[in-house]
């Protein structure tokens, strides 16, 4: 149904079903502008205008203990006595964008005497109910689906991405180099090429790796036999490179050619060098266009028939500092049906104090400490909404993201929505550096992933579950560090969808000094590789669709080889350098800052942020990208050799 009705004849503004209005002489107007009209044109008798539905009053907060033992087999928690402050649900007025369903409006009789007797058989004083029905509605109301042209200046972007790439292949122009766009072009044809409907693709077929997963760890060995043989020239009366005048020797863009193939260490570096290459192909060649894909199609998402009810879950621990501001952007958030629960995990702050103060708008449940899994699990209990959103307690959501979590999920086989979580804070290097690579990360590399429909983290910050699903599923899982991820893997497997919703923007603190950043990436990376570990049967079982032969391949790829080889090309620069080849080095590492900057600008562009944290691009190449590696290789030693892992967050900052 249309949202717009009909306008004023005194304003000339959009009379909504839930307003009060007045019909005279066939004109429509607002009940307090038909106050304003001239007497001469008003009719003689009182309108009768259609009574408001009462406001429901909030019940009184009551105080009610509960022993809850969650059933086994969704939930997987302790029981926990869980106390709830307040179970009052709090009105929401809709606001004028909203029409509820149903609706009939009481219209006055016209009672001034036409220009012509007409014979008229009903009283004076009957109302007549005209509803007014969809079906009634002229065809140019009705909504219709938007199309939308990929942004130009992204278009743009992407022609100047892949020129630098085919350009960088044709300087460093050895058969390794060939070899190398070409496997990477292959297989990002390939992904493109054989997308199914992603509610077909989970099918039972016979276990092994995926195509994407052998590729990957077969190239480093086959680049490495190819560079060996390339190096003696036994491919040169085949292939015929000295034609193009580029492999004379002497020229030092030809230095990887030149290296000493006795080396077998050094044999080993330019291998990884070569593959990590082939890796920043693939995953350009393919993520980039996608993500202007994806970017247009968020843009055509229409609303849905009726709003869905969204629960809103904050779990909290020892979040005074942030915890109010938190709750009044949920309360000040625009959509007409929700519920906000405060699950306070045994704070011993002034937390819980903190969030009664609105026990009158929202529940308020408070429970023994067991870690936010249980309490995102206790809150789960008391929701009444179809979609379930997490939100953290430090985290300011934007005035519109429920609405747009909406839309990303109208669709019946779409399980969970990731927003876009954004940093807030950005006052110093370290935190720049964080809020773009949170940018790049967000509108590249998911965005990819959303074209299959599997996104592989819906973060804590901001993201969504359809409730009966997520139970389905499991709900959270209390021996992991991080439980989103943990979640959507298990959402993912039982053969739902998992989208992501760029415009449903969350804002969030990031850690400003070196300490509070160790500290919470120290969780997050030990926690990635326990979720890894406990989902490691994805990789040889086909069943699991894109989530086998596409999305846990590339976080396994990321979180345990790239750092490793990220230090290996370091040290192949490093032994270039010693061997005088300074243009060389100077020359690739020119060109992954290039391309990282417009990677850069893309992001920026299909966000619309601020163009200042283009300038940090080139620490995501060189100096912050080093302490990710770092970090990310500490946290793979500990995991192999079974340190335990501890909970670490970082300190909050009032807000």
């Amino acid at each position: 149904m249309s949202n717009k009705l009909v306008k004023c004849a005194y304003c000339d503004l959009v009379i909504w079903l839930e307003q009060r209005s007045v019909r005279c002489k066939n004109e429509w107007f607002h009940f307090d502008c038909f106050g304003k009209v001239e007497p001469k044109q008003k009719p003689t008798a009182k309108p009768i205008i259609a009574k408001e539905k009462p406001t429901i009053q909030a019940k009184k907060p009551t105080v009610k203990t509960y022993s809850v033992s969650p059933k086994p087999a969704k939930i997987q928690t302790p029981t926990y006595k869980a106390k709830v402050i307040s179970e009052s649900i709090y009105n929401v007025s809709k606001p004028e964008s909203i029409i509820p369903k149903h609706v009939i409006q009481t219209i006055p009789k016209q009672t001034e005497k036409p220009a012509k007797p007409v014979e008229d058989t009903k009283p004076r004083h009957q109302v007549d109910l005209e509803p007014i029905l969809e079906s009634e509605l002229k065809p140019t109301q009705k909504p219709t689906p938007r199309k939308i042209s990929p942004d130009p200046a992204l278009v743009v972007l992407a022609v100047a991405i892949f020129s630098l790439l085919f350009f960088a292949a044709y300087m460093i122009y050895t058969l390794i180099s060939v070899i190398s766009i070409t496997i990477a072009g292959i297989i990002a044809f390939y992904h493109v090429l054989s997308r199914k409907s992603p509610d077909t693709q989970y099918k039972y077929k016979a276990k092994g790796a995926s195509f994407y997963t052998v590729a990957i760890l077969v190239m480093p060995f086959a680049f490495g036999i190819i560079n060996a043989i390339d190096v003696i020239g036994a491919f040169d009366p085949f292939v015929g490179l000295e034609k193009f005048q580029i492999l004379n020797q002497g020229s030092i863009l030809d230095s990887i050619n030149r290296l000493d193939g006795q080396h077998g260490t050094n044999a080993i570096i330019q291998a990884i060098f070569v593959w990590s290459l082939t890796l920043s192909f693939w995953q350009t060649m393919l993520f980039v266009p996608l993500a202007i894909r994806s970017a247009a199609r968020e843009e055509s998402l229409q609303d849905p028939k009726v709003w869905p009810r969204i629960s809103v879950i904050v779990p909290a621990y020892n979040e005074e500092k942030v915890i109010q501001t938190t709750i009044e952007s949920l309360l000040a958030t625009d959509y007409p049906d929700k519920e906000i629960i405060v699950v306070d995990d045994g704070s011993k702050d002034n937390t819980l104090n903190l969030a009664m103060n609105y026990k009158e708008k929202i529940k308020v449940i408070h429970k023994e400490n067991g870690g936010k899994a249980s309490a995102l699990n206790q809150g789960l209990l008391y929701t009444t909404g179809d979609i379930v959103t997490i939100v953290d307690a430090d985290t300011i959501i934007g005035n519109s993201s429920l609405k747009h979590i909406a839309r990303a999920m109208t669709e019946s086989n779409v399980a969970a929505a990731a927003g876009n979580v954004k940093i807030r804070n950005k006052t110093n290097w370290l935190t720049w550096c964080q809020s773009l690579e949170y940018l790049s990360g967000i509108q590249i590399m998911r965005r990819g992933l959303d074209y299959f429909g599997a996104i592989t983290i819906v973060p804590g910050a901001l993201g969504a579950f359809r409730k009966k699903n997520l139970e389905e599923a499991g709900t959270y899982h209390k021996d992991t560090l991080v439980e989103d991820f943990d979640a959507t893997l298990k959402v993912l497997r039982s053969g739902m969808i998992v989208n992501g919703s760029n415009k449903a923007v969350a804002y969030t603190q990031a850690p400003p000094t070196f300490g509070d950043f160790y500290k919470q990436r120290k969780r997050w990376y030990r926690g990635n590789l326990q979720v890894l570990k406990r989902h490691s049967d994805i990789l040889l079982n086909p069943r699991f669709g894109y989530l086998h032969s596409l999305s846990y391949p590339l976080m396994a790829i990321h979180m345990l080889v790239v750092p490793f080889a990220s230090f290996l090309v370091w040290a192949f620069a490093i032994y270039q350098i010693m061997q005088g080849d300074y243009f060389f080095v100077a020359y690739t590492l020119g060109m992954y800052i290039t391309l990282q900057y417009l990677l850069s600008a893309m992001a920026v562009r299909m966000d619309k942020d601020d163009k200042k944290m283009i300038l940090y691009s080139i620490f995501l190449v060189i100096g912050y990208k080093q302490i990710i590696d770092w970090m990310q290789i500490k946290a793979v030693i500990e995991e192999i050799f079974g340190k335990k892992a501890i909970w670490t967050s970082a300190q909050r900052v009032k807000q």
